[in-house]
């Protein structure tokens, strides 16, 4: 899956994503073009998750 295709998925499931993970607020899931790895190491330090664990989650949901 290309980064355009996981950002237009996440746009999709980042709700269901806030419900799995209480403490990933609003503002740490939304991003403004050209910045979601920067989204991605937000949710990464809340999770406790690594990178590609988190990627990987998105395209499987």
């Amino acid at each position: 899956m290309n980064k355009e295709q996981l950002e237009g998925k996440w746009k999709q499931i980042k709700g269901k994503f806030k419900q799995k993970y209480g403490n990933v607020t609003d503002d740490d899931m939304s991003f403004t073009e050209g910045k979601f790895d920067v989204m991605l190491g937000t949710i990464q330090e809340k999770t406790g998750k690594k990178k590609e664990e988190i990627l990987e989650e998105i395209e499987n949901w």
